[in-house]
């Protein structure tokens, strides 16, 4: 077995996930340690990071091309070799400049170990409505990360949708045992609707 592996950012396939193109870097590598992944942007004017928050620390690089950030509102110039960091919960989104443009993106939670949770595959399972395909994607990572929690929520989210119900109480249990977060937010999380009248569900949450 080598000691080393590399690839070629287009030679990892794209994901179209929110609207953008998404290449899952940290997948790729079989990377558990912290989240990193690259966004393509084909033509001038494409969209390449959905607009979001996030509490996490997010860093990102323009490798290729040449990339225009938002960051609260805020218009951002990035030719390649810029580096952005936007502080924990401000909205930020970025655009291509010009055709075929790539950011590389990593982000991971102060003071907390890493929790893999493969959303660069899963999300877009969700996002096409094929909640099965994703429980039984979400599964077989749990074998790999039994410890995280987040993992074993996500999975109750997505059995929860496909109408597995047994299921979905099934492995929400561990995820509110080990995160009392995770238990608040089952509360009032619209993925678990479809089970929230179980009596089990009830005695879980609360």
């Amino acid at each position: 077995m080598s000691a080393y592996s590399t690839a070629q950012l287009d030679e990892i396939d794209e994901i179209p996930y929110r609207g953008c193109r998404l290449r899952a870097v940290r997948h790729h590598f079989g990377i558990t340690a912290l989240g990193v992944n690259a966004w393509a942007g084909r033509e001038a004017g494409d969209r390449m990071i959905p607009e979001h928050d996030d509490d996490q620390q997010e860093l990102y690089l323009v490798v290729q091309g040449h990339a225009v950030f938002e960051v609260d509102g805020e218009r951002l110039d990035a030719p390649a070799g810029t580096l952005v960091f936007p502080r924990p919960g401000a909205v930020r989104t970025a655009f291509a400049e010009e055709a075929d443009t790539s950011i590389l993106a990593l982000g991971a939670r102060p003071g907390r170990a890493y929790e893999p949770s493969d959303w660069e595959i899963l999300n877009p399972l969700v996002d096409a409505g094929e909640y099965a395909e994703a429980a039984d994607r979400a599964r077989e990572l749990i074998q790999v990360h039994p410890e995280s929690a987040m993992l074993f929520y996500n999975l109750a989210c997505y059995e929860s949708l496909a109408g597995r119900t047994a299921d979905a109480i099934e492995h929400l249990r561990p995820a509110v045992a080990r995160s009392e977060d995770l238990r608040e937010f089952a509360k009032i999380d619209s993925d678990l609707d479809p089970i929230r009248d179980e009596p089990a569900f009830k005695e879980l949450v609360g």
